[in-house]
C-alpha cells in the first residue's frame, strides 16, 4: 500500500471461533483498529476501511482477541502490511519484492506429534511461552537465493514470548535503515540486533564478495541463562550482480521535537506475580477491563509517558494509534542512558528490560472520539492476555 491509498481490507472468519484483526502499526481511527472491540464471529467479514496516512514502513495484521490474543497468533493468524511512500521511492534502496527486498516473520513453535502444541503453564505466562523450533514465514530451514551486491531483509519478531538476537554467522556488519514506523535519519551500521516481540526493522547487508558461498542469518535467544542458536534463513548467494550495490549515506529527516512544548507527564508502572497459579499482571495496579477507560489523551498536545518495569523479567510496551519516539531510558538504579542510535526513530513497541524504565515522546494528531477505545499494553503475548493492558481514547 502507498500513503494516501484508499483500501479495505476485509478479514473473513472461518474458524469456528470469534477472532478480531488488528491493523498492528497503523495509524487509523479507533473504529478501524481491530482491537478487542472490533469482533469478527464466525462466518462473518470484518473490513477496515480507511486512506493510508504514514509514512514507509514495515507492519503487520494480528488478532486481539480478549484473553486469547497469544493462542490465535500462536496458531498462525498473522501477516504482513507493507506501507511505502514518496521516499521509497526517491532512495536507492533494494527495493524489489522477492528479489532484493525480503519480508522476515520469525517466530517459534513447540510441536507434538508434529502438530502445534500451546499449552502455556503458569511458569510460560510468566515469561512468555516459547516453543523450541524456529520457523520463518511459517517455514522450517528456509533457504533463499540472492545475488551480489544488498540484500533489504524486513524483520518481525512474530513470536510470543521470545528476545531474538539478530546476527551473521560470520558477524558481519549489516546497516539497520528502519525502525517499526519508518526509516532512521541514517543507516546504522551493527554485527547485531535484538528485537522483542512485534518489534520490527529493515536491515542491508552487503554480499559483494560472496558469490558462490552461503551466508546464515542466525538468531541467538537466553533461556534459563542457556544460549540458544538457530538459523533463520539460509542464503546462497548467485555470483550475478544484484542491481543495488551501495547503501545511500542518508535517508530522511526527522521532525525537529521542542521538549519544552511537553505539557504533561504520564506514569506506567508495570507489575505482576504468580497469584497461587492464576498469573495477574498489570499496569498501574490495574488488569485490563474493556469497559474501563484508563487514560484520556488531547489531541496535538505533546507528552512524556514513562513507562516502568518493576518486574525481575522482560517486558515492552506497545501503543495503538500513534507512532512515538524513544527519549531517555534508565537503569534500576535511575541512572539515565544513552537511547541507542538504531532505536531513534519512530516506533510503536519499545523494549523495557528487567527493573528498568524509559520515557517515550506521544502525540497523537488525528482521530478524536470520545467513544473510540484505543490499547496500550505489554507485547510479550501471554502477559497481554493475563491482564497488563489499559485503553484510552483521543479527544479535542
Amino acid at each position: 500500500m502507498k500513503d494516501t491509498d484508499k483500501v479495505s481490507i476485509n478479514y473473513t472468519n472461518n474458524l469456528n471461533e470469534t477472532t478480531t484483526m488488528h491493523g498492528h502499526g497503523m495509524h487509523v481511527q479507533a473504529s478501524q483498529d481491530g482491537g478487542v472491540h472490533q469482533k469478527i464471529e464466525p462466518n462473518n467479514t470484518w473490513s477496515a476501511v480507511y486512506t493510508v496516512n504514514q509514512k514507509a514502513c514495515t507492519n503487520w495484521y494480528h488478532p486481539h482477541l480478549m484473553g486469547k490474543t497469544a493462542q490465535h497468533v500462536y496458531k498462525g493468524l498473522a501477516g504482513l502490511i507493507i506501507i511505502e511512500d514518496s521516499s521509497t521511492d526517491s532512495l536507492a534502496l533494494p527495493n524489489t519484492y522477492g528479489e532484493d527486498d525480503i519480508p522476515l516473520v520469525i517466530q517459534d513453535r513447540q510441536f507434538l506429534n508434529y502438530q502445534l502444541d500451546y499449552n502455556p503453564k503458569m511458569r510460560d505466562i510468566m515469561s512468555g511461552y516459547r516453543g523450541d523450533t524456529l520457523i520463518t514465514n511459517g517455514q522450517i530451514s528456509p533457504k533463499f537465493t540472492a545475488k551480489s551486491g544488498l540484500l533489504r531483509l524486513r524483520i518481525l519478531n512474530g513470536s510470543n514470548g521470545s528476545m531474538y538476537k539478530f546476527h551473521f554467522n560470520d558477524n558481519r556488519a549489516f546497516h539497520q535503515i528502519s525502525t517499526d514506523n519508518g526509516f532512521l535519519q541514517e543507516p546504522v551500521s551493527l554485527t547485531s540486533l535484538t528485537l522483542s516481540p512485534s518489534e520490527r526493522a529493515e536491515i542491508v547487508v552487503g554480499l559483494y564478495n560472496d558469490g558462490g558461498k552461503e551466508v546464515l542469518l542466525k538468531v541467538s535467544e537466553t533461556i534459563d541463562n542457556t544460549l540458544k542458536q538457530s538459523t533463520a534463513l539460509s542464503i546462497s548467494v548467485d555470483v550475478q550482480s544484484a542491481s543495488v550495490l551501495t547503501l545511500p549515506s542518508s535517508l530522511i529527516t526527522h521532525e525537529n521535537i521542542d521538549i519544552s512544548s511537553v505539557v504533561r507527564t504520564r506514569n506506567f508502572t508495570l507489575q505482576g506475580q504468580g497469584n497461587r497459579g492464576n498469573p495477574s499482571l498489570t499496569i498501574n495496579n490495574k488488569s485490563m477491563d474493556m469497559a474501563r477507560i484508563d487514560e484520556t489523551i488531547k489531541v496535538n498536545e505533546l507528552e512524556i509517558w514513562n513507562i516502568k518495569n518493576e518486574m525481575g523479567m522482560d517486558h515492552n510496551f506497545h501503543i495503538h494509534a500513534t507512532h512515538f519516539i524513544p527519549h531517555k531510558r534508565y537503569t534500576s538504579s535511575g541512572t539515565e542512558y544513552a537511547i541507542s542510535s538504531n532505536e531513534q526513530g519512530y516506533k510503536d513497541c519499545i523494549h523495557i528490560p528487567p527493573n528498568e524504565s524509559i520515557d517515550i515522546l506521544v502525540k497523537m494528531t488525528d482521530y478524536t472520539d470520545p467513544n473510540g477505545k484505543y490499547m496500550y499494553h505489554c507485547h510479550f503475548l501471554e502477559h497481554e492476555d493475563a491482564g497488563m493492558m489499559g485503553q484510552f481514547v483521543v479527544t479535542t
